[in-house]
């Protein structure tokens, strides 16, 4: 199936506001194994709305439409739709009722420009709202699916996965199945190039997608609708493995700093950290968890040299011999923490984040992670890239990384 998505409002074109919509609708459905063609974003003009829709559907099966749905005179997606179809627009009772119980609720008037947000394409299918005032519907016409959202996202997401997500899988006539898998510390040219063969696999496809420090491997098969969809993926996911699983670090939408806290919570891992380059970063992530109270015990913030002597422990030779920013001083740190903290596992962070601060022999974006635990100290070199604020947080991420594969 192929499709395209059309955003409706002049605010999007003047820039007053993030087109976050589309980004949305086009990950939900590559997972689903939908082709995405095209993205438009239109005025409100219905004009020029009437003209793009029918541009999208000579090309494409299905067509998104998100925006319009409100109660003004601007507003005219679903009438514009409703017109190119040459379907007349008739009330729909049940969102009349909602509509009226909506402002009677809150004890305010229902003005008349309100109505026109209960009035659909005869024949179609209504979306309710459970998030607003403005249901969405699903037009099937003419071989053409046309699903229509409202623009506010936490309106169109819910409408999406409660409703359209459900009618989209029952019109499939074979079941389309997704699979996420996560990985940090591998980049998309190295990952491509040991898994090459499996990325010519036509099903289960095997696609992979750069994001912020990490590659997601998306696995998607297409089978009968009675058929148990991990026949197919289980192997893949299990090659894959096999080629690269020590990068692989989670599924779905998890997050690697949430995966390693999670494993020191379940497995009751203590930990401290002392970090200078992140200034606490890796400590207030590791708190967003729930419950990693269990096992946090405390963090130091140790930016001066004085401060990684007197409070970690750091010798004043080993800061004169080497500097602050060095494999030998991130070591020291992490074994001091420890100490100090009497944890299983403590993390320490140093480096040159930039602007300033770099030399011929420390440039920008020289890192260093420490690590230690009943076994003994190391210390990590990286050679990061970007400005001050994602060194640091590439810092985070990897110092999450050696959390997880150590425990």
């Amino acid at each position: 199936m192929k499709a395209e998505i059309i955003s409706v409002g002049t605010e999007l074109l003047l820039g007053q506001i993030v087109n976050t919509d589309a980004q949305y609708l086009s990950k939900q459905l590559s997972y689903l194994g939908i082709d995405v063609f095209r993205q438009l974003t239109v005025g409100d003009n219905a004009g020029r709305l009437k003209e793009a829709i029918g541009e999208s559907l000579e090309r494409c099966d299905m067509l998104i439409l998100t925006g319009g749905l409100g109660p003004t005179a601007d507003d005219l997606t679903k009438e514009t739709a409703a017109e190119y179809f040459s379907l007349e627009m008739e009330e729909h009772k049940e969102s009349m009722e909602r509509l009226k119980g909506f402002f009677k609720g809150r004890e305010k008037a229902m003005t008349p420009n309100n109505l026109k947000q209960a009035y659909f394409p005869k024949g179609c299918k209504v979306l309710k709202n459970e998030k607003g005032t403005a249901p969405g519907c699903i037009i099937n016409e003419k071989g053409k699916i046309v699903v229509i959202l409202p623009g506010p996202p936490f309106e169109l997401i819910d409408m999406f996965e409660k409703q359209v997500l459900p009618y989209l899988k029952e019109n499939c006539s074979a079941g389309i199945h997704s699979r996420i898998l996560r990985l940090f510390g591998i980049g998309e040219s190295q990952l491509e190039f040991q898994i090459k063969d499996l990325m010519e696999s036509s099903n289960p496809t095997v696609a992979p997608y750069a994001g912020f420090g990490e590659v997601t491997l998306r696995l998607t098969v297409k089978c009968p609708n009675d058929a148990d969809p991990n026949k197919y993926l289980d192997p893949m996911e299990t090659e894959i493995r096999r080629r690269v699983g020590d990068f692989i670090y989670g599924y779905g939408n998890e997050k690697l700093e949430t995966v390693a806290a999670k494993m020191l919570v379940e497995k009751g891992v203590t930990i401290s950290t002392a970090e200078s380059l992140t200034g606490g970063m890796v400590a207030s992530t590791l708190i967003d968890y729930p419950g990693i109270s269990s096992v946090m015990l405390s963090s130091v913030v140790a930016y001066s040299n004085e401060a990684k002597i007197n409070i970690l422990g750091v010798k004043e030779e080993t800061l004169r011999a080497h500097g602050a920013v060095s494999r030998e001083v991130a070591a020291q740190m992490a074994e001091g923490m420890r100490k100090l903290s009497g944890s299983d596992v403590a993390v320490s962070t140093t480096g040159i984040a930039g602007p300033g601060g770099a030399t011929d022999k420390k440039p920008v974006g020289l890192v260093y992670i420490g690590f230690a635990d009943k076994n003994g100290t190391r210390a990590y070199e990286l050679n990061l890239r970007g400005d001050r604020e994602r060194v640091r947080r590439m810092t985070m991420l990897n110092a999450m990384d050696i959390i997880r594969t150590h425990i």
